[in-house]
């Protein structure tokens, strides 16, 4: 199995470190420079992730990764995630399928329940509905990309009868589980057959090694064919020059993100350091150490596909660009010639 390396990008808007203004619309133009430089550097993957908010206006990954497929040959491009609970899953499917069509078969998706919840307000679902918006409408996607005339029953929609879903992609659609880690989404994945994308932002490699375990285990225990399964991880990271300094860099800016949140990231190096180190989650440093722990989590997890979030908290787009290349340029060969030398 290749490995592949990426990226993955909400957009950044409001004003960067250096003090400069980037307006929403910036922010989106920024995302596709970042997704054609990504191409340029021989990278294999672009995620972009969907929010609702001034600061991270990505509100329609699949807009942009439409427009990504038109000027871009042979990255695989793919939501990272769609809030499938807020969306309509026929309505996802048609916008991802005509992508996939333009793009010749490289658009995936990553649906999840949302690390935010700011769309349940903006399309009017109920916060009580979280769990089983999600698997209704999970269920019902999956039933779309199977077959082009789908039937179903469900007490949170009108009945479907033998409705007719058109554009038909070449070939289904491949659909990733999006998860911060929770058992039940592992064992939800595992029981249905799904690849599943882990949004990771702490813990060790073992930790995670044993949450795939789950995975996996719960693929064997229903009889799931296990060519079928699938890890990729999506996780903060930056790559620079700088080794402590590059680490320090980003962590500024993982706590104004963070903050935009509502959530309080330590302030202190002191206190978050061990999670910049090999045994961390968060991939920040020089070239060469990214690429031994990027190898070093694959040992536990057995995952295809990583892909780091760079943009974020304000970080200056120059910026960006500068750590995507080094990821395509200086990290990409090493993993590659580690993981990929019996393929």
């Amino acid at each position: 199995m290749k490995f592949e390396l990426g990226v993955y990008s909400f957009g950044v808007a409001g004003r960067d470190s250096e003090g400069r203004d980037v307006t929403t619309a910036q922010a989106v133009r920024n995302v596709l420079e970042q997704i054609r430089l990504a191409e340029d550097v021989g990278l294999d993957f672009f995620g972009v992730g969907e929010h609702h908010h001034e600061q991270v206006p990505v509100s329609s990954p699949i807009s942009v990764l439409s427009a990504a497929s038109a000027v871009t040959s042979s990255i695989t491009l793919s939501t990272a995630v769609s809030v499938l609970s807020t969306d309509d899953p026929i309505r996802l499917y048609q916008q991802a399928a005509t992508a996939a069509i333009v793009s010749g078969d490289r658009v995936e998706l990553v649906v999840g329940r949302g690390s935010s919840t700011d769309s349940f307000p903006l399309f009017g679902y109920d916060l009580d509905d979280y769990d089983r918006l999600y698997a209704d409408k999970l269920g019902l996607l999956m039933a779309v990309n199977e077959q082009e005339r789908v039937s179903w029953h469900s007490p949170l929609r009108p009945p479907l009868e033998n409705a007719l879903v058109v554009p038909r992609p070449d070939k289904p659609l491949k659909i990733w589980l999006g998860s911060g880690g929770s058992p039940g989404s592992s064992i939800r994945a595992g029981i249905a057959g799904l690849p599943i994308s882990y949004g990771i932002l702490s813990g060790t490699p073992e930790y995670w090694g044993e949450v795939g375990e789950l995975y996996r285990r719960s693929a064997r225990e229903n009889g799931v064919d296990p060519s079928r399964l699938e890890i990729s991880v999506a996780s903060h990271g930056f790559v620079g020059r700088g080794g402590l300094a590059t680490k320090k860099h980003f962590h500024q800016h993982e706590v104004a993100s963070f903050a935009l949140a509502g959530r309080a990231l330590p302030t202190r190096w002191e206190q978050v350091e061990a999670n910049y180190a090999p045994g961390g989650m968060v991939f920040a440093g020089e070239p060469s150490e990214i690429a031994e722990r990027i190898i070093d989590l694959h040992r536990h997890l057995g995952h295809k596909r990583q892909f780091l979030q760079m943009d974020i908290g304000g970080m200056p787009h120059r910026d960006v660009l500068s750590s995507i290349e080094l990821l395509g340029t200086d990290v990409a060969p090493l993993v590659r010639a580690e993981l990929n030398a019996d393929n």
